[in-house]
């Protein structure tokens, strides 16, 4: 299977040119039928590494992906450029699945979503079921969710060991956007993949300008900053439905097209919100960080934080949001330890000593990068193990002539 086949499927399948980073490595390494991980950042198209080979492998394609309201968007995604996908999860009727399972019996689908606990459900029940078709590849999504040194650890992809026990001759691709050192290596053992060949992106971001200002008279300087950028669409993230709420009311107010999002929105306003942000009729959206999940938007100029994140990789995911397009993009973040200090609370896990330990001290890397006075990206690509030789120039502190608004 050569890799033209590949760029004819990227180009008339998916519509773009060329591709980016290690895409086209990673492919090849699957279409061998050998392991891989891929570290790519947030829009940099990791799912074309797997969805690509799933339409030029012979069988069906097996993603495991932990959030149903991405599975869904991927799924329409792909149905919408003509690929034969589905997914299984608990939001479908008894009827629904059993046409899924009828669809994969019979040959029709190229890619099955499902997440990781479906796996192991009525024990090897539905394991047994891919044992009686041709699976083809395994694609492990948010593959970080694996490591308990990372930022969102899910105890059920500790099961995914099986998939090399029971599967140990189809290819399996980890794909993830966010992960250190550590947490790579435990992707690697946890999944049982020791000779899985490494792609890792540069996480660099050299469009989006990073800003921190302190959290005083936040909405009036919030204000401030959206009006001199009326014409640009962007996210500010809250850290509660309520706070998301009331800020996206507030700005209605002062005449922004604003509209909230967050998981306590029924579904049907959540995607007319989502749409209408997409089409540029919403500028902004103001959200928890349930948003975002999936979302393609390229042309986003701005994130802003209006309180802090729990941590380096949700902050550098949510920035990530912006600029995806290449061209110049800002991440603004109102900072106080205040916050740092009501995140403790959140950062406590049941029962889990060191897992509340590793979630505190990532806590306390942000409210570092929050105080700090040297070059940010230096700071974000150092957390990521990747090393800048000289400042960015293109950061609040390396541009002191930054204009205080």
């Amino acid at each position: 299977m050569n890799i033209n086949r590949a760029k004819e499927i990227l180009k008339h399948q998916f519509g773009y040119d060329s591709f980016r980073m290690n895409q086209e490595q990673a492919i090849e390494t699957v279409l061998q039928k050998k392991d891989c991980i891929v570290l790519m950042p947030t829009g940099g198209g990791k799912s074309l590494c797997y969805q690509i080979p799933a339409l030029m492998l012979d069988g069906l394609t097996v993603v495991i992906s932990p959030l149903i309201a991405l599975m869904k968007d991927q799924v329409d995604a792909l149905r919408n450029n003509g690929v034969e996908a589905a997914f299984l999860n608990s939001t479908q009727t008894a009827q629904e699945q059993t046409t899924v399972f009828r669809d994969v019996r019979s040959g029709k689908l190229k890619l099955l979503y499902v997440a990781p606990e479906r796996l192991l459900q009525s024990g090897d029940q539905f394991i047994d079921f891919l044992k009686s078709v041709k699976v083809s590849l395994f694609a492990i999504d948010e593959a970080h969710c694996i490591s308990s040194w990372g930022h969102d650890f899910r105890p059920e992809y500790m099961q995914l060991a099986k998939l090399k026990i029971h599967f140990a001759g189809v290819p399996l691709i980890a794909l993830t956007a966010t992960a250190d050192r550590l947490v790579r290596k435990d992707i690697i053992e946890r999944l049982n993949v020791r000779d899985a060949a490494q792609f890792v992106s540069s996480f660099n971001r050299p469009n989006i300008f990073y800003a921190v200002e302190p959290k005083r008279n936040s909405f009036a300087r919030l204000l401030d900053y959206l009006n001199s950028r009326r014409d640009e669409s962007g996210i500010v993230y809250c850290l509660s439905r309520s706070s998301a709420d009331s800020l996206a009311a507030d700005l209605r107010d002062e005449g922004f097209s604003a509209l909230a999002y967050h998981a306590g929105l029924n579904k049907e306003m959540r995607d007319r919100h989502q749409e209408l942000f997409l089409k540029d009729e919403a500028k902004i959206i103001v959200a928890t960080i349930a948003f975002g999940m999936g979302i393609d938007k390229s042309n986003v100029r701005f994130v802003v934080h209006m309180d802090l994140p729990k941590n380096i990789e949700s902050y550098y995911q949510e920035t990530g949001r912006a600029g995806r397009d290449g061209l110049q993009s800002e991440a603004l973040l109102f900072f106080s330890w205040g916050d740092v200090n009501k995140l403790k609370g959140f950062a406590e896990v049941d029962g889990n000593r060191s897992q509340t330990e590793i979630m505190l001290k990532k806590l306390k890397l942000m409210g570092e990068f929050g105080d700090l006075k040297t070059c940010r990206r230096r700071f974000l690509l150092n957390y990521f193990s990747e090393e800048l030789t000289e400042d960015c120039g293109n950061c609040d502190n390396c541009n002191t002539t930054f204009e205080r608004f």
